[in-house]
């Protein structure tokens, strides 16, 4: 079902909900457009929207431009107090924005992000990044292949480590929630990899060359289940590993989605189901029962590359007796942001 949609100022790459309490109705979009000519330039834009679901609200509250930006990520719950906006940029920079409230009686309302500091990673580009579960580190990945530990003290941000982890792009740079001293890594030599932290330089615990049949996009494990990680592909395929081995996972099945999988998201309270984005065909919601997966709903209202995807944690919206959770979508060149509500009778 359909909420509310609107467009953004340049091509539409990453939506992310605030999964903080309290501002849960918080929604970061974010941009990347090339300008080309003679000297070409990467701009970029991060808007945040206040978002209720029940009267179909997406209000536009704040918007800054910024370099071309690659992706977003807020601080995860149980961090630091105040929620954190990250983004990687083309610019070869990681920013830190906090985000605040607006003063009462300003001529603005709701909510806005502050910087809070930043670091110059590489002159490479920053394409990826998230957090450890504690948000004192982050991970980014770059466009020449390597991987770069940056912690977060007192408002500083200082990189620890940094190697050379693929060949090419990386794509996919990620902490593992229930061993945050391994990062998992994906780029465009179609690798897989995951790499221990607690060595310096940091020790490389598995690669798979073989699975993957095009670039890995991204990777991500399961909040619910610690033996189980899963992989999206250039190759249309979304993939289930079994991580119980952690030096030889087992890649225990696989489904084709039609188009790249470039994003996927857990739902925070409903561990079967997974929202994707799979570029050029649109976005999927998938139902995970143990090693078997199966598309349940497509959502093809995009005209454009499907970039951006997120489900908004706490807040349910009950119709029918059922429960329906909230979703952001976005797309490339359309430019296009929307909110619509899965209709898979799977939430019971």
């Amino acid at each position: 079902m359909d909420v509310n949609h609107c467009y953004l100022d340049g091509n539409a790459d990453a939506v992310e909900f605030c999964p903080h309490d309290s501002f849960q109705h918080v929604l970061a979009a974010s941009t990347y457009t090339l300008e080309e000519g003679d000297q070409p330039k990467r701009s970029g834009s991060i808007s945040l929207f206040d978002v209720d679901a029940e009267v179909g609200r997406l209000q536009l509250t704040y918007r800054v431009e910024t370099a071309g930006i690659f992706d977003i990520k807020w601080s995860p719950v149980g961090g630091d107090v105040v929620p954190f906006l990250a983004q990687a940029d083309a610019d070869g920079y990681l920013r830190i924005h906090r985000l605040e409230c607006c003063v009462e009686g300003s001529e603005t309302s709701g909510n806005f992000l502050k910087e809070y500091c930043y670091e110059h990673v590489s002159s490479s580009m920053c394409l990826c990044l998230d957090w450890n579960p504690s948000a004192t580190s982050i991970t980014v990945g770059l466009s020449d292949g390597s991987v770069s530990i940056i912690s977060l003290t007192e408002s500083q941000l200082s990189t620890v480590l940094e190697w050379k982890a693929h060949d090419f792009e990386l794509w996919t740079a990620s902490f593992d929630i229930h061993q945050p001293h391994l990062v998992y890594t994906g780029s465009d030599d179609c690798k897989f990899s995951c790499w221990d932290l607690r060595d310096s330089p940091s020790k490389l615990v598995f690669q798979n060359t073989k699975v993957h049949k095009m670039g890995v996009c991204c990777i991500t494990k399961s909040p619910h289940d610690a033996n189980i990680l899963l992989t999206g592909s250039y190759d249309e395929n979304l993939r289930i590993w079994d991580i119980r081995s952690i030096s030889r996972p087992i890649n225990e099945s696989s489904i084709c989605l039609g188009g790249g999988v470039w994003r996927i998201k857990h739902h925070p309270s409903t561990p079967v189901l997974i929202l994707t984005a799979c570029m050029h065909n649109g976005f999927g919601v998938v139902k995970i029962d143990g090693d078997k997966a199966e598309l349940i709903e497509t959502y093809q209202k995009h005209g454009s590359l499907a970039y951006g995807a997120d489900w908004q944690r706490g807040e349910q919206h009950a119709e029918a007796k059922r429960k329906k959770s909230l979703v952001a979508t976005c797309s490339f060149y359309d430019k296009l942001l929307r909110l619509w509500i899965p209709q898979a009778d799977v939430y019971q």
